[in-house]
């Protein structure tokens, strides 16, 4: 990562307006219809968990502000992007886990795979928030619950995800997912654009 002059880049105003505010996180909502990634996930013996991280890394990397983070006061740029997930680790406590997001599906899982196993035998977390704009999930997927919102602890600045359990229905699938950002770092109008692009990753994935 790199620093970079606000005054120079499309979040000049947001960061003048938003990177000292007491708390400036946002946090949407959306309902994703998620009937495609269950069928892959059973069809291809692929975890339905590492696939929303996919989709997630493929939206996002199509929004050029997850590029952009504020760290520390100062507006940073990155040339990469990693999808973090919360593991249960051997210890029975929980590590963290970043994953390089890579458009190839099959390094992605593979990475995914080997990281997420690597941190739960070791109870070490791997971080490449030093590298990467990382994008925070937490999966509650043995619990239904309707949203969650994240604490701002005033250090962490990340994007981040939170679901729980998919809904089966009729007809489809669905997962309320809940998306927390700084402000700083994007406008509504970007998270919604993001939000959608996850929708129609999640539609067009391939498998």
């Amino acid at each position: 990562m790199r620093e970079i002059n606000p005054k120079e880049t499309t979040r000049a105003y947001a960061f003048e307006m938003w990177m000292q505010a007491p708390n400036p996180m946002v946090t949407f909502f959306k309902t994703l219809n998620v009937s495609r990634l269950v069928k892959i996930s059973r069809r291809k013996g692929l975890k339905f968990n590492m696939l929303m991280c996919y989709c997630i890394g493929r939206a996002a990397s199509a929004v050029k502000e997850f590029y952009m983070l504020p760290v520390g006061g100062k507006l940073m740029q990155f040339d990469s992007i990693a999808v973090n997930t919360i593991v249960a680790n051997s210890a029975g406590e929980v590590s963290s886990c970043d994953i390089p997001f890579s458009e190839d599906l099959a390094k992605f899982n593979s990475d995914y795979l080997r990281l997420t196993k690597q941190v739960a035998e070791s109870c070490t977390d791997f971080d490449l928030s030093g590298q990467s704009m990382v994008i925070g999930t937490s999966a509650l997927a043995q619990y239904e619950i309707d949203g969650a919102v994240g604490m701002y602890s005033g250090i962490f600045n990340n994007p981040f995800m939170i679901w729980g359990k998919y809904k089966r229905g009729l007809f489809k699938t669905t997962l309320t997912v809940s998306f927390q950002f700084h402000h700083t770092q994007m406008d509504g109008a970007h998270a919604a654009k993001f939000l959608d692009l996850l929708q129609r990753e999640i539609d067009g994935l391939k498998g």
